[in-house]
């Protein structure tokens, strides 16, 4: 047989395989029976992100007809996570609970892939970053702080959830844009909130999540939130914007599946989120956790996922942490 004869015969190959396999992937029944849904979480019990998560997952498993278990597999501001997903089988039962994340571990150099490893399947949620003090603080305006801040240089320290964090992005944008030195102070996430009541820092930038039940206990002060507009869940606290620093860093938080999954298990996935998002029990929890329903489909997450990365990329390299 020729080289030439070769070639024709393994695309012919290809094609045949290509084209036999493509239709049974897309028509194989999602999800089997006995088959457990895996979601990793890329932050601690306890956090923000895994409480959302957990609930998330039980609208999920009632729309679904499937098991869904929430692992956590915290580490390197999302990067462990992102690792261990980003390889596992295409089949939609290695789910990630994907956020901003994806591209600030990326940006900051702890990951050697970027979203385009994922298929996003479907948005659930937004939260705002907040910039928040301990209820006793001397501070009570955001340009109280930031005055401190300017007068005693690299004096007041800001707690976040770990280098290269959406919370630390958020915090250097913050007090970079209103000219002011602090001391940002990553922590594993878990012990965020705990160093700022410990009095191991004099603020946070967070997740309303992570503090919500302390703020409702007056145990701490939420000073402004990192969004464009007024919070709905947080209607009396006003945006950084309007008192005179232009940052807004929205985060979201969503599902996101290994490259190449078969788009009936998208579908079957993005029909379940949607049900689950908007159940009046997803309102009511998030009205608790100072979260807001916001879902995407597919396409539109895709879209919002990329736009955010280029925008992400030029807001690091601004501010020095673009790796």
């Amino acid at each position: 047989m020729s080289i030439r004869a070769c070639r024709a015969f393994l695309m012919a190959s290809i094609v045949t395989i290509a084209f036999s396999t493509v239709p049974f992937a897309q028509g194989t029944p999602y999800p089997q029976d006995g088959r457990n849904v895996e979601i990793t979480v890329l932050f601690p019990a306890g956090t923000s992100a895994d409480v959302t998560a957990r609930l998330l997952a039980e609208g999920m498993a009632k729309h679904l007809g499937a098991n869904i278990v929430v692992v956590n597999r915290p580490g390197a501001g999302g990067a462990i996570g992102y690792r261990h997903v980003a390889v596992q089988k295409p089949d939609g039962y290695s789910l990630v609970w994907n956020s901003n994340s994806i591209s600030t571990a990326y940006h900051s150099g702890q990951l050697a892939f970027d979203f385009r490893a994922f298929d996003a399947v479907a948005r659930a949620l937004v939260e705002s970053p907040i910039v928040v003090v301990k209820g006793d603080a001397k501070w009570k305006s955001l340009p109280e702080l930031i005055a401190d801040a300017k007068a005693r240089p690299g004096a007041v320290t800001v707690g976040n959830s770990g280098i290269g964090s959406h919370t630390h992005i958020s915090s250097v944008a913050l007090f970079k844009a209103a000219r002011a030195t602090v001391i940002d102070v990553p922590y594993a996430a878990a012990q965020v909130v705990p160093g700022l009541l410990g009095g191991h820092v004099d603020a946070l930038v967070q997740l309303p999540g992570a503090v919500s039940t302390h703020a409702k206990s007056g145990a701490v002060r939420v000073l402004a939130t990192l969004v464009p507009n007024r919070d709905p869940v947080l209607p009396d606290v006003p945006t950084a914007k309007e008192q005179g620093v232009d940052v807004a860093l929205e985060a979201w938080r969503g599902i996101a599946l290994p490259k190449g999954t078969p788009t009936n298990v998208i579908a079957a996935l993005e029909a379940a989120i949607r049900k689950a998002v908007e159940a009046p029990e997803f309102a009511a929890a998030s009205e608790r956790l100072g979260i807001r329903p916001a879902f995407a489909t597919a396409n539109e997450f895709s879209a919002i996922i990329a736009k955010e990365d280029a925008e992400l990329e030029q807001l690091m390299r601004a501010i020095g942490l673009k790796k």
